[in-house]
């Protein structure tokens, strides 16, 4: 075997070497990650655990808020058709079904010390076998953290005062509002306006109605569903907000998307005295308020 080809062996053979030291190191570090991994979770105090909840109800000083399990789906217990963003109590779940205590206090003093005595706020748990788990929410002991106590266990605990963002939305904030497509002159197709048995259309094809097919796409266009007037109006109610079948007037607007073609239903009521006009879509039971300006621009009439 001639020089070069020895150097070649010796250099493959540290080669070699190198990369079993290095696998043996990798295996090293996630072996010992791993170990710290289950030690810290061994050290983790849970206070709770409650698993397969039916029922959320808390109260964090603006009233009580209950949401219940009905046929898979979370809803708000006082209007089941509210468009509840489900995402909001299956968050509530993940928290405070197996909730994280900081510390737990070892021979502590009364209740009352900590303010457990007259909880500031308070959740209760419930799991499809009717069980209840409640957490009381007392001082804040000082350090981003409130002590709290479990059932009647009168043992105290700290958690992070983070826990409570959970339960601090409104319940305007957990709706959850209906999605409006991207329309504009460029995939507007035809506008067909119903008012008062009398219909109007707007169509991309007849040469005549190129300003028309621009002016009322550049309104639905601009829509924006982000004020709503009501979450879930009853049927009995729509004349209030002059969205009953007979008063309303009924847009219905074919626009392509994804090279599929679609259809918009807009329902457009009366107006509410602040420059704003009653507007539905689709089969959805939220009303929103949309400008008069743009449900005009939408109508293709002068302001």
């Amino acid at each position: 075997m001639d020089k070069k080809k020895k150097q070649m062996c010796i250099l493959c053979g540290v080669l070699l070497l190198l990369l079993i030291v290095y696998f043996g190191i990798q295996t090293m570090i996630k072996h010992q990650e791993k170990k710290t991994k289950e030690e810290k979770e061994a050290s983790t105090i849970y206070i709770t655990d409650v698993e397969d909840v039916s029922l959320i109800n808390y109260d964090v000083g603006e009233g009580t808020q209950t949401f219940e399990k009905q046929d898979g789906n979370w809803v708000y217990v006082k209007d089941p058709d509210f468009p509840l963003d489900e995402s909001y109590p299956e968050q509530i779940v993940e928290t405070f079904g197996k909730l994280k205590a900081e510390r737990e206090l070892e021979d502590g003093d009364e209740l009352a010390d900590y303010g457990l005595d007259d909880p500031a706020y308070r959740i209760q748990l419930t799991d499809e076998n009717g069980d209840k788990t409640s957490v009381y929410f007392g001082n804040d002991s000082g350090d981003d953290s409130y002590y709290v106590t479990v059932d009647d266990t009168k043992k105290v605990y700290t958690v992070n005062s983070e826990v409570l963002q959970d339960l601090q939305h409104s319940l305007e904030d957990m709706a959850k509002l209906d999605e409006y497509p991207t329309i504009g002159s460029g995939n507007l197709k035809k506008e067909v306006i119903t008012q008062n048995g009398q219909t109007t259309t707007y169509d991309s094809e007849n040469d005549d109605d190129t300003e028309n097919i621009a002016a009322v796409a550049g309104g639905l266009g601009v829509v924006s569903l982000d004020k709503v007037a009501d979450y879930s109006v009853e049927d009995e109610h729509l004349s209030e907000y002059g969205l009953d079948e007979k008063s309303r007037i009924t847009v219905e607007a074919t626009y392509s998307e994804e090279k599929k073609e679609k259809v918009l239903t807009l329902y457009i009521g009366k107006e509410d005295g602040s420059g704003n006009r009653y507007v539905m879509i689709n089969d959805s039971k939220i009303v929103y308020l949309i400008s008069t300006e743009i449900c005009n621009n939408i109508l293709n009439v002068e302001d």
